[in-house]
């Protein structure tokens, strides 16, 4: 097989950070725009939402240290909820963030070439996760995507992630009923499971663009929303203030 590569490239059997002296070596992972913004993550992100229960805190940063020092991956994708499953007895919502903020704590200087996702949960009756946004952790809550959720479950995951800024901010799912089936065990639509009183999406584009305005998120996304859903963030959104997602 031939394999051509150009000038930012490196040969796999080349050491990329004796070379480049890069901080994230350039190895053969293509590095790609990330929607629509200029953000170049690698077309490898590294999945994050054993660690916790699955994984201990040693065996999270041996993967970090492996995905990003020798393979080059600069594309880390979290959630304030994991790790998963949350049934399991030793479950506790943000191990996961806190598990990178460790990480990052010790690595410093691959921060500024790190792109780093994380999700606010959406709906959800009562919910643990929402009980862990805070230290000591409160009572289980209802979550929602409403301005004043948003931005509690966003400076909670500032404060695990040992970080100033997320790089991309993800809607985890919608506040409104969707029939997803991870959530409601089938994709079929029930007429009567519809809630009248889910959140308008203005409200949560608007939040999200009060976030981008603090500095604390580059972009915004959206994680297990149908195509209506997409297009109407995109038709809601609109201006300085309301931003479409990334």
């Amino acid at each position: 097989m031939h394999m051509k590569y150009s000038s930012t490239d490196v040969a796999p059997h080349t050491s990329p950070r004796l070379r480049d002296n890069m901080p994230i070596p350039r190895t053969t992972l293509r590095r790609i725009p990330l929607g629509h913004t200029k953000v170049m993550v690698t077309d490898v992100c590294l999945g994050t939402m054993t660690w916790g229960v699955q994984n201990t805190e040693e065996e999270a940063h041996a993967q970090l240290d492996y995905a990003i020092k020798e393979r080059g991956v600069n594309f880390i994708d979290t959630a304030e909820m994991y790790p998963v499953p949350s049934t399991d007895p030793r479950w506790v919502p943000g191990t996961t963030e806190k598990y990178i903020g460790t990480w990052l704590a010790k690595n410093r200087d691959l921060r500024p070439e790190l792109v780093i996702a994380t999700k606010v949960s959406g709906f959800q009756a009562k919910s643990d996760t929402v009980a862990n946004r805070t230290e000591p952790a409160g009572e289980p809550a209802p979550a929602r995507l409403d301005r004043a959720s948003i931005l509690a479950a966003c400076d909670a995951s500032l404060r695990r992630l040992n970080i100033d800024y997320i790089d991309v901010y993800q809607l985890h799912w919608p506040d409104r009923y969707v029939p997803i089936g991870a959530f409601y065990g089938t994709a079929e639509y029930d007429p009567k499971k519809e809630r009248h009183d889910a959140v308008p999406i203005k409200e949560t584009v608007a939040a999200l663009g009060e976030l981008i305005a603090a500095g604390k998120i580059k972009h915004y996304g959206l994680s297990n929303e149908t195509t209506f859903g997409v297009c109407e963030f995109v038709r809601v959104a609109g201006g300085p203030r309301r931003p479409p997602p990334g």
